[in-house]
This record gives structure tokens, C-alpha cells and sequence, in this order.
């Protein structure tokens, strides 16, 4: 089969489009044959070993971890999938952007709806997971204030949309031309952080400060910045590292790995099928250009996802 392949860490301009073994299913796994895959930062990051320390990965390295397709093969003890079934995955730090590609069952995997298409489903898990666990951490109630720095992202999109459901007021930030579309997905004000201090602008809007930073841009010491927004016993929380403590009475929760419960993921899609969640692609390539939408993913400015589709 073909795939998209770092055979080390090295530059993003030298990954390609190379020959690799078609995966086998183990026991508890499934091959799922790719019909769409989406890219994630972190892929970047294995790529060229920004993270090894924290993400070491094997070589060579089969890049991606969102997909959606149809079951091609079920491993020895799993129960609930069949060949030919419809399914999105979160394929762990490895393998999406393939051809075929493994995943196991269980809360990183789920059936894909009637309405909802390959591409929208494959630009589902990672971030729409990730933007579930931020706020389940947080413990974002209804009627709480949230600010959300990074809206325009592949979780801040999900962040936005999931937050308003809960009930709570959002204030995101969004360029220019990207705030209507964040006001049309449920943030009640949007900042725009090429002009104006964020925090200062969520400060003016919510004087206390908000209940909640969800902060998707900063990491490290970045983050006691972004915590001045937050309301004394307030919250930030980020996907990110940072300090432990943020020079003031605001807890910071970070989540590096995050941990889906069972249902998440056929939550979102079932969202995303019936239109209560919006899935916004940015950009769009066949797989024949698999190493080119990853240049252009990290050289550009791309309001929601990437997706490449694969024949």
C-alpha cells in the first residue's frame, strides 16, 4: 500500500508518498481501508522531533492519526464491527494518511452515521476529542463565562460550538474575516487578537474576568498571561504545558494525552451528521499531494481542518 512516511526525524519538506506493508488485524484491532485522513499540529511536531522527548516514535513513521473509511478486516475478540462498516478513528499517534490503516475499538473508535460524509468525519476525532476533555476537565458549567484563545483552530472551532451547548457564554478570539463565522457558531463576542490585547478586551467585556481561559495558542510561562483574564478561583486549561502555578488564585488543568470516555466520539459524529455541530474544512488535497497539504499546513494560517482524501 502507499502512505505517507517520515523515515526519521527530518524536515517536513522530505517526507513522500512511499510503498509499506499493508497492516494486518490483530488481536482487539481492526484495518480500516482510508477514505479521508486530517491533519493535527502534532503531527509537525513527529515529525521532525519537536517532542521526542515527550512523543518519541517509532521509524518509519506513518504519519497521521484521523481517519474515517470502511472496516476491512476485524482481528481475533472484536465484537461490534464488521467489514464494510462505516467508521471514523483516532488511530493514535500513527497511520492515517495511508491507504489502510489500524485501529482499536473502543472509545477512540466509532460507527459513522448516515450524513455524514468521509471528510467531515475524518476532521472529527483528535480535535473534537480533545475540545470534549478540555472542557470535561475544566468542569465548564451552564451559565459560566468562557474565553477561548485559538477559536479559529481545529479544537477551537469544536471548543466554541461545544461550550455555547453547554450553556455557557463564549468569548473567542478571530481575526477579521473569521469573526462572523465564530459569532455564527455560538460566541456571544470574539476579539480580534491582531488589534487588540486579548485579555484586556475580555477583561472590558467581563470586568470580574471569566470562569474559564481555554487557551489553544500558549504553552509554558505564556500561559500566566492568559490566566490575568480568568476571575479569582478560575480556571485556564490547556492541551499545552505550563507552569503549575500562574502567580495567581487560578488553577491551571492541562491534559497532553487526552483520555476520551466511552460514547464521546459517536457523540460527535452523531452532531455532526444531524448539523448541531458544524465540521469546517479548510483545505482539501488528494493523497497524491499528501506531503504538500502538510507543508502548506504549516506555513499557512487555516481556519479549521485539512483533510486529504484517499482513492
Amino acid at each position: 500500500m502507499k502512505a505517507l512516511v517520515a523515515a526519521g526525524y527530518q524536515p517536513l519538506d522530505r517526507i513522500a508518498l512511499t510503498d509499506r506493508p499493508k497492516p494486518a488485524a490483530g488481536p482487539g484491532q481492526v484495518v480500516v481501508r482510508v477514505e479521508a485522513a486530517a491533519l493535527n499540529p502534532l503531527d509537525l511536531a513527529l515529525i521532525t522531533g519537536a517532542l521526542k522527548d515527550v512523543y518519541p516514535v517509532q521509524h518509519p513513521l506513518v504519519i497521521g492519526m484521523d481517519a474515517a473509511g470502511t472496516v476491512d478486516e476485524v482481528g481475533p475478540d472484536v465484537t461490534g464491527y464488521a467489514p464494510g462498516d462505516r467508521v471514523l478513528a483516532f488511530t493514535g499517534q500513527t497511520g492515517s494518511v495511508a491507504e489502510y490503516t489500524v485501529a482499536t475499538p473502543g472509545p477512540r473508535l466509532a460507527h459513522r452515521p448516515a450524513g455524514l460524509d468521509a471528510e467531515r468525519a475524518a476532521a472529527l476525532p483528535e480535535s473534537g476529542m480533545t475540545a470534549v476533555c478540555l472542557l470535561r476537565a475544566a468542569g465548564l458549567a451552564p451559565g459560566q463565562t468562557v474565553l477561548v484563545i485559538g477559536a479559529t483552530g481545529g479544537i477551537g472551532l469544536y471548543a466554541v460550538q461545544l461550550a455555547t451547548a453547554l450553556g455557557a457564554r463564549v468569548i473567542a478570539t478571530a481575526g477579521g474575516q473569521d469573526a462572523e463565522y465564530i459569532r455564527e457558531l455560538g460566541a456571544a463576542h470574539t476579539v480580534d487578537y491582531r488589534t487588540a490585547d486579548v485579555v484586556a478586551a475580555a477583561l472590558e467585556l467581563v470586568p470580574g474576568g471569566v470562569d474559564l481561559v481555554v487557551d489553544l495558542i500558549n504553552n509554558g510561562e505564556g500561559l500566566v498571561g492568559s490566566a490575568r483574564a480568568a476571575r479569582p478561583g478560575g480556571r485556564l486549561v490547556s492541551p499545552l504545558f505550563g507552569p503549575q502555578t500562574l502567580d495567581r488564585d487560578v488553577t491551571p488543568v492541562y491534559i497532553g494525552s487526552f483520555v476520551p470516555e466511552p460514547g464521546d466520539l459517536d457523540d460527535l459524529a452523531a452532531r455532526a451528521a444531524d448539523g448541531r455541530l458544524r465540521v469546517e474544512i479548510g483545505a482539501r488535497y488528494p493523497f497524491a499531494d499528501a506531503a504538500r497539504a502538510v507543508a502548506d499546513f504549516a506555513g499557512t494560517h487555516i481556519r479549521g481542518k485539512v483533510v486529504i482524501t484517499v482513492p
